[in-house]
């Protein structure tokens, strides 16, 4: 066991769980960060990605009664069974669509310079659809996510397919696309946290069975640690941010992106960090 990549796994496991809720892309994080500390083990990218699964498990964890119960009434007419097929549509979009383009993805812009253009480009969308809201002062048309009808359900879902871009945030895609789409703050972050659950999921049991010839037994204490403490640390997050969008807008995130994304333009240019 490498003890220099058990600390950077600890950290990365950190970010992970800090950002994958915040609509500031926490794989943009995750590239960013493994470039900082140089993170440099064989099969990095799907490290980054079955960690992810420590950070849904604490979603699983903290909505574990709704789960249960929609286990339980899965074949009864009522809201349980329609929150499920909700996600399931939901979730078929972007599950299409990496199947076919994770490997471009991967190849072309799992890079800081795409990443960092991905954050800036998300927050000045985030500040322009929160202004948009504002101004409106429109009431949301879908008040819980157990409102929603599946046409919303798949609206969301090909929001999330913009989130297929490194660097421009998953639960950003679901949430501020949410409320373009009428939404409530809490119904769009709710629906973003469940269908967070087959997206990561399946996406990390499809790239680990992509990479099973780099994975070794020499890379699961890393992946076991990181996905440990991102599961720690995003439980964490997820109650904060409940709490934090029943009374905040996200216009702090976008200047955020904004702000960390031209500092990492400006580092990779100046010869700081990888291009």
């Amino acid at each position: 066991m490498d003890l220099v990549y058990i600390v950077q796994a600890i950290i990365l496991g950190i970010v992970e769980g800090l950002t994958e809720f915040l609509p500031v892309s926490s794989t943009g994080h995750l590239i960013l960060a493994g470039d900082i500390i140089g993170y440099d083990e064989v099969g990095a990218e799907t490290f980054y990605v079955a960690i992810q699964a420590g950070a849904i498990l604490a979603v699983c964890w903290h909505y574990r009664d709704r789960i249960i119960a929609i286990l339980k009434n899965l074949l009864k007419p009522g809201k349980d069974q329609k929150l499920a097929v909700n996600t399931v549509i939901a979730f078929l979009p972007a599950a299409v669509i990496g199947v076919f383009c994770a490997s471009a993805i991967k190849t072309y812009l799992f890079k800081p310079v795409p990443v960092a253009a991905a954050l800036v480009i998300g927050g000045l969308i985030i500040l322009w659809i929160e202004n948009a809201n504002q101004k409106s002062g429109k009431t949301p048309r879908v008040a819980s996510m157990d409102d929603m009808n599946w046409k919303d359900a798949l609206a969301v879902g090909f929001m999330q397919c913009f989130a297929l871009i490194p660097g421009t945030s998953r639960s950003g895609a679901t949430i501020i696309g949410g409320l373009v789409l009428g939404l409530s703050r809490k119904a769009a972050t709710e629906f973003s946290f469940f269908l967070s659950i087959p997206t990561i999921f399946g996406a990390t049991v499809y790239d680990l069975w992509k990479s099973r010839d780099i994975l070794t037994a020499a890379n699961l204490p890393s992946i076991t640690v990181g996905f440990i403490v991102s599961f720690i640390s995003a439980i964490f997050v997820v109650r904060w941010l409940l709490r934090f969008v029943s009374s905040n807008d996200f216009k702090g995130f976008g200047w955020y992106r904004i702000c960390f994304g031209i500092v990492v333009l400006i580092a990779c240019y100046g010869g700081l960090m990888t291009l």
